[in-house]
C-alpha cells in the first residue's frame, strides 16, 4: 500500500472512531440527560488534534 493510501485509510479509521464517541455522546446528552465528562471530552479533543496533525503531515 503507498504512503498516501495508508494515510487515508489512517484518516477514515480516526474519522469513523471520533463520529461513534461523538454519536455515543450525544445520545447520552439528548436521550439520557447526562452531560460528558470533561475527561471524556478532552479525550475527544485530543483524537481530533491527532488527526488533525495526521491530516496536515506530508
Amino acid at each position: 500500500m503507498t504512503d498516501t493510501k495508508q494515510k487515508k485509510e489512517n484518516v477514515k479509521m480516526h474519522l469513523k472512531d471520533l463520529r461513534q464517541n461523538l454519536k455515543k455522546m450525544h445520545l447520552e446528552v439528548t436521550e439520557e440527560l447526562i452531560l460528558p465528562k470533561p475527561e471524556d471530552v478532552k479525550f475527544l479533543m485530543n483524537k481530533m488534534d491527532k488527526l488533525l496533525r495526521l491530516i496536515e503531515s506530508k
